[in-house]
């Protein structure tokens, strides 16, 4: 164990998208150049971590109760449901108004290579959701990479003679582009132009 500084360094550079500079940079920034920011981060951190967690049904974001704003929501059209990534694909498309039904988050996509298997995501809740029998149309909004292909293969693999509508969205985006990335606008033509996947 090191200094409390360096802790706070090898804490941070645990975060996604932070090396060693950008958490070295980060820990001096909340320590010296702006102390009063770092009770805030704190206070927030510590409100987030007590009421904020996976949506029972969903696997999104639920802030205090047990099903998130999005599987609350009566209005929504539940007979769609759309299958994405992570929670920040939902919340990207939700951003782009452009989708009124209802998510289901994998919190990741099958890798063999990486050892990621279907009993490492969040399938068997979609399954489970799935066999109710209100779903018309499965939404395949999972990123264009060879992961993303073969996470949708294997889904619709598992509905062979369902009567549910499979559909794939539309990309605007680069091979290998994940939703998260893409505008609004992107991701309503994306949503707009999905096509059967069989």
């Amino acid at each position: 164990m090191g200094s409390a500084f360096e802790d706070l360094q090898r804490a941070l550079k645990q975060l996604p998208g932070l090396g060693y500079r950008s958490a070295e940079r980060l820990a001096l920034h909340l320590l010296v150049e702006r102390p009063e920011r770092l009770s805030l981060l704190v206070d927030a951190l510590r409100g987030a971590a007590d009421a904020v967690r996976r949506c029972q049904v969903c696997g999104g974001l639920a802030e205090k109760e047990p099903t998130c704003a999005v599987c609350s929501d009566p209005r929504r059209d539940a007979t769609v449901l759309c299958v994405v990534e992570q929670v920040l694909d939902q919340i990207a498309l939700e951003r782009s108004s452009a989708y009124s039904g209802l998510y289901h988050v994998l919190h990741g996509k099958l890798s063999p290579i990486s050892g990621v298997g279907p009993e490492n995501l969040n399938m068997a809740a979609l399954f489970s959701r799935l066999a109710r029998g209100e779903v018309r149309e499965l939404v395949l909004a999972l990123p264009n990479d060879v992961e993303g292909e073969a996470t949708c293969h294997y889904i619709t693999e598992q509905l062979e003679g369902d009567s549910i509508t499979v559909s794939r969205i539309g990309f605007g985006l680069p091979s290998g582009g994940g939703v998260f990335y893409a505008d609004p606008v992107t991701l309503k033509s994306a949503l707009e132009s999905r096509r059967s996947y069989s």
